[in-house]
C-alpha cells in the first residue's frame, strides 16, 4: 500500500491522445490505460491532488497529425494541460515551475508510451528531485518487452512500480 500526501502529489498522464490509444499496444489496449488512468484523475481530484496532462506536437509542421488532441475525458479531467515538443514533458514546457508553484514533491505517472514518453519525463522528474511513483497497470508500450524492460529494470532505479489499487491519500 502506498500512501499519498495530495498536498505534494501530481497525477501526471502521458500522451493520452486518440491517436496514441487507438495504437496496438502491449501489455493492454490503450483503452484499459485510458480507463485507469481517468480512474486516477477522478481519485486525484477528490483528494484535491493535482492532474496534469501532457500531449505531444511534432515540432515545425504546419498541421499536427488528426488525433493530436488529448482524449476529451483527459483534458476535461486535467487542471493544466501540458504540450511537449521532445520525447519528455520537462523540457522546454513549463512543467516543473508549474510543479514547484503548486508545492509538488511526489508525481505519479501514468500513459503511452511506458518505455519512451513515460520513461523520459520519468528520467528528467527524477534530475528535478521529484519522488516518483509509476501506475504499472495504467502504461502500456508498442511491445509488451518493451513495457516490461521499463517497469522491471528501469523504473525501480527511479521510483516505486505499484498498481492502481495499491494508492491511497492519507
Amino acid at each position: 500500500m502506498r500512501t499519498l500526501d495530495p498536498r505534494t502529489t501530481a497525477l501526471v498522464l502521458i500522451d493520452l491522445m486518440d491517436r496514441i490509444v487507438a495504437n496496438p499496444l502491449a501489455p493492454r489496449p490503450g483503452s484499459e490505460v485510458l480507463a485507469a488512468s481517468l480512474e486516477l484523475a477522478q481519485d486525484f481530484r477528490a483528494a484535491g491532488a493535482p492532474v496534469v496532462a501532457v500531449r505531444v506536437e511534432r515540432p515545425n509542421v504546419a498541421e499536427q497529425p488528426p488525433g493530436s488532441d488529448l482524449v476529451g475525458e483527459v483534458a476535461a479531467a486535467a487542471d493544466e494541460i501540458v504540450v511537449k515538443r521532445t520525447i519528455g514533458a520537462f523540457h522546454g514546457t513549463g512543467l516543473h515551475e508549474l510543479l514547484q508553484a503548486r508545492g509538488v514533491a511526489t508525481v505519479v505517472l501514468t500513459g503511452i508510451a511506458t518505455n519512451l514518453g513515460v520513461e523520459s519525463t520519468a528520467r528528467a522528474a527524477s534530475d528535478h528531485g521529484y519522488e516518483l511513483v509509476f501506475v504499472e497497470d495504467a502504461m502500456a508500450a508498442l511491445t509488451e518487452d518493451e513495457h516490461r524492460a521499463a517497469v522491471t529494470l528501469n523504473f525501480p532505479r527511479l521510483g516505486e512500480v505499484v498498481g492502481r489499487a495499491a494508492l491511497r491519500f492519507g
